[in-house]
């Protein structure tokens, strides 16, 4: 799989100066963890779950959470349970062999430990088409037996398996439980950093326990109290000291009826207003740009990839995952092996100062995007990668 996957290869040559690399699901995972881009949530009740997955997957979605926490009622995890065993057994009878790589990467989320094992004992063979488990309320305390169970699991089923916790409970939240609450999250995701794929973020749990919810006008940043708990998040588990996790920005909650996101007319986005590289009129709903604002917002505040509940959200966290050429510029830039002892350059811009040694970090995050979101061609920004990769949805499934 790759992303931009489903736009035709001669049409991305035209968008990317460096197209995005293929993954599997056996790919190394500081790749996976970058790659996982909108990981897009369903519920595991969900009737022709497979047949959903499999158009997902054409529809450039390279990462999916099959859930049977929050999303279905507690009558119905059982045959929540059930249905995923049928559903991945008819995602491998019609996915054999290398066919199984076009497939997304497949999480499940699960709400008690004991589940882990038993599902994956129930899966048999087609446990081969799960990357792991997501896990819910994630506290060092609540954590450990979740992880446990995933190395059990692992064990039984001789399969690499990962987990992503969820950071979403009232004691990293409140203020006096915070800083502990934190420390003993890293105690344990450290012990297990070889599992830990990526740290997701429960902020509509978080709102829940003030009884705020955000407008479709506010970011996550806009909710203070959510805003000082991201920061705090990456502060301890997003440092670059090589002791940090991908942590991935929260979910959106807004979207239209049925899957169209889009205007047949011309209309520009405020939000693109004043962006060099995105001049050019959008076909952008005036409600998409709380969504665009807040996938620059996690960038800017140290996270990656994000949370989805509706397929018209992908798109637009992809083609804003994209590296720019001028970003890609300035990376390379900085870790051209004669900067070694450091300094300070004009940048091939002319526009800005690259200091070597502060911006080495940055610079290596950069490139480890570029190598699964590509980068655009010095004349390409958003618009055009949003506007292509919508083309391509509306002609049908391309080659890739």
């Amino acid at each position: 799989m790759r992303h931009f996957g489903h736009i035709p290869a001669a049409v991305r040559t035209g968008l990317f100066h460096q197209e995005p690399a293929a993954f599997t699901a056996d790919s190394d995972a500081r790749t996976l963890a970058v790659a996982l881009g909108a990981t897009l949530y369903s519920p595991a009740t969900r009737p022709r779950l497979a047949d959903a997955v499999r158009k997902q997957a054409a529809r450039g979605v390279v990462s999916m959470v099959l859930c049977l926490e929050d999303s279905i009622s507690d009558a119905e995890v059982e045959a929540g349970e059930a249905n995923l065993v049928r559903e991945f057994a008819d995602l491998a009878a019609r996915a054999p062999g290398d066919e199984a790589a076009d497939l997304p990467l497949l999480f499940i989320r699960v709400r008690e430990p004991h589940q882990i094992p038993d599902l994956v004992a129930r899966l048999g063979d087609t446990v081969r088409l799960l990357s792991g488990f997501v896990l819910p309320k994630f506290t060092e305390v609540r954590g450990r037996p979740f992880l446990e169970a995933l190395t059990v699991a692992e064990r039984a089923c001789g399969r690499r398996l990962f987990a992503m916790p969820v950071l979403e409970s009232p004691e990293l939240l409140h203020l006096e439980s915070r800083a502990e609450t934190l420390a003993g999250i890293a105690s344990l995701t450290a012990e297990h950093r070889e599992r830990i794929l990526a740290v997701r973020l429960g902020v509509t749990d978080f709102c829940s326990n003030y009884g705020l919810r955000r407008s479709p006008d506010m970011t996550a940043y806009d909710v203070q109290i959510v805003a000082s708990v991201i920061g705090d998040v990456v502060n301890v588990l997003g440092r670059s000291d090589g002791t940090g996790f991908t942590i991935t920005g929260p979910v959106w909650e807004y979207f239209r009826p049925g899957e169209r996101m889009f205007k047949p007319q011309l209309r520009r986005s405020p939000f693109l207003e004043g962006r060099a590289e995105d001049l050019r009129t959008a076909l952008i709903e005036h409600d998409l740009d709380g969504l665009l604002r807040e996938i620059e917002l996690d960038r800017a505040n140290g996270l990656l990839g994000k949370t989805c509940i509706h397929p018209t959200h992908v798109l637009p966290v992809h083609a804003l995952s994209v590296v720019t050429h001028e970003e890609f510029s300035d990376a390379q830039d900085i870790l051209r092996p004669e900067r070694g002892g450091g300094g300070v350059l004009r940048s091939a811009y002319t526009n800005k100062m690259n200091e070597v040694k502060p911006h080495r970090a940055w610079a290596e995050r950069t490139l480890r995007r570029a190598e699964v979101f590509g980068v655009a061609r010095e004349d390409v920004g958003f618009v055009e990668l949003l506007t292509t990769g919508l083309a391509a949805l509306t002609a049908g499934r391309p080659d890739s």
